[in-house]
């Protein structure tokens, strides 16, 4: 996979493929630009080649159509701000307007495409729509590591059609700092996953499995595993259709030598609701009725064992209802845990970045991923459609 800046780029036309599907507020004020300003590094070295910058970029779900509420126009207002240079935004991604406002470009300037999904061709990575994007471009490069997992027209037809290619500088660093987690890492490598749901994260359990030295799973996906050993989870949330799997699971993981944690007390509570009455268990002693929501103090301790001479730590999943603050001490007590590791510290995903976040130790992590979907697609071991398309 070539780099951007493996490429000559004066006054030819670059496309770049960018994610700034940013959240805002009713006014229209973008709220969080993280994903913004991890693609100023590409932006400013395309502007100092003298390289003619289109960007384009999705915003939402408007179902291939337009729809004003998902313009990109505070985008290029925000781009402007951040850059201190004019940013134009085109009336549409494809079209004679944009053909013509492309080619009245000189070097240094930049357009904005809007949003590339008013166009239900872009998810359907229709050809005529790749072939229409291709032909505003010299040069192709894909910095939205976020959507690399997704086989859409601006992610994956448009690099098919231009002949030079190449990855920016936030999708090369999302893939350095993954390979050298997973790939060569300095061992032991620890592996922390949790959030809801096993079903969605089983494949990237199973793939880690023979990479990692130690495992831990937290959140409502530890549920069906103790539960699968014969634990009463009583009321809380389980995938009882995964149960075997789950057994099977750990039996792999003993078979394998990987020391698995699961959590071993929790904060329970008989209703989800930040006002709830809570109550610490041991993981034998849930009441029936009531939902283990976060996990307890004992589990911290067990968990910081698991990390403390960790030199690799890759982290997907909260181990609670952090959003609440009755059940965040567990997810935060682990965020300041891997902080203060000394280990090359990895995280993904939108509730695990959120929560680091809200725990203040974002700078004390080396690495936080922009993508959620496709870093999860990563630890399942897969090649990322975007990714494969550079080569």
């Amino acid at each position: 996979m070539k780099s951007i800046q493996d490429l000559h780029l004066r006054a030819k036309r670059v496309l770049l493929r960018a994610d700034f599907n940013v959240p805002m507020d009713d006014q229209k004020q973008i709220t969080d630009d993280i994903r913004i300003r991890m693609v100023l590094p590409t932006i400013r070295h395309i502007l100092q080649e003298k390289g003619r910058l289109i960007i384009c970029s999705h915003m939402g779900r408007p179902k291939g159509k337009r729809v004003e509420e998902f313009s990109l126009a505070p985008v290029a207002t925000h781009l402007e701000t951040l850059l201190g240079v004019k940013v134009a935004l085109a009336p549409d991604c494809v079209g004679k307007e944009v053909e013509v406002l492309v080619g009245k470009m000189t070097e240094g300037e930049i357009v904005l495409l809007e949003n590339l999904r008013f166009h239900k061709e872009e998810t359907d990575n229709d050809p005529t729509f790749s072939e229409q994007l291709a032909e505003l471009a010299d040069v192709y490069i894909n910095d939205a590591f976020a959507v690399s997992h997704r086989a859409h027209a601006s992610v994956v037809g448009v690099a098919d059609l231009v002949a030079e290619k190449a990855a920016g500088f936030l999708l090369k660093t999302e893939m350095d700092y993954f390979h050298k987690s997973m790939d060569e890492p300095v061992r032991p490598l620890l592996a922390i996953v949790g959030g809801a749901k096993v079903s969605s994260k089983l494949g990237a359990l199973e793939n880690m499995l023979d990479k990692v030295d130690r495992m831990i799973i937290g959140g409502a996906m530890a549920n069906t595993f103790l539960k699968s050993t014969g634990v009463d989870v009583g009321a809380s949330k389980v995938e009882d259709d995964l149960l075997e799997k789950a057994r099977l699971f750990i039996d792999a993981a003993e078979a394998k030598g990987v020391k698995l944690y699961l959590p071993v007390d929790f904060v329970v509570a008989e209703t989800f609701a930040a006002d709830a009455v809570t109550k610490n268990v041991t993981f034998r002693d849930i009441p029936s009725g009531w939902m283990a929501l976060d996990i307890g103090p004992a589990s911290t301790i067990l968990f910081n064992e698991a990390l403390e001479d960790a030199k690799t730590i890759i982290w997907n999943g909260p181990m609670g209802a952090f959003e609440m603050d009755a059940f965040a001490r567990g997810t935060m007590a682990l965020c300041q845990s891997v902080a203060s590791a000394h280990a090359l510290s990895i995280v993904g995903g939108g509730d695990s970045n959120a929560a680091v976040k809200k725990s203040g130790e974002e700078r004390n992590i080396s690495y936080m991923s922009t993508g959620g979907g496709a870093f999860l697609e990563l630890m399942e071991g897969k090649m990322l459609p975007g990714v494969a398309a550079l080569a």
